[in-house]
């Protein structure tokens, strides 16, 4: 997902981006990834900020969605609704009980 980030900031006008260990779990354990803007007051910097944000933070959300956050759900829904070119795959939510007899039926258990 960092690099997902990373590569839709670079595209959107970043003035900088990065590619990085960190997020506190340990040299070599995850990668992050990051990046600046400098906002000199024009309407490009406005313009190209307000892309950056929305992409960086609609794949935050989505992630969570992804997940089955029902917060992340109901917001990544309603910002579909707004900005008619985004598009996310929206998770389905299994019947646990359906799993179970399966898996006994599958598995023996």
């Amino acid at each position: 997902m960092a690099i997902h980030n990373v590569i839709g900031d670079a595209a959107r006008g970043a003035t900088w981006v990065s590619i990085h260990n960190g997020g506190g779990c340990g040299w070599g354990q995850v990668m992050n990834g990051g990046f600046g803007h400098v906002l000199d007051g024009s309407q490009a910097a406005e313009r190209k900020a307000a892309s950056m944000l929305r992409w960086d933070v609609n794949n935050g959300v989505s992630r969570r969605a992804w997940g089955r956050n029902d917060n992340a759900c109901f917001a990544i829904a309603r910002e579909m609704e707004v900005d008619p070119l985004l598009t996310v795959t929206m998770p389905q939510a299994a019947d646990d009980d359906l799993i179970k007899r399966v898996c006994d039926a599958t598995f023996h258990i």
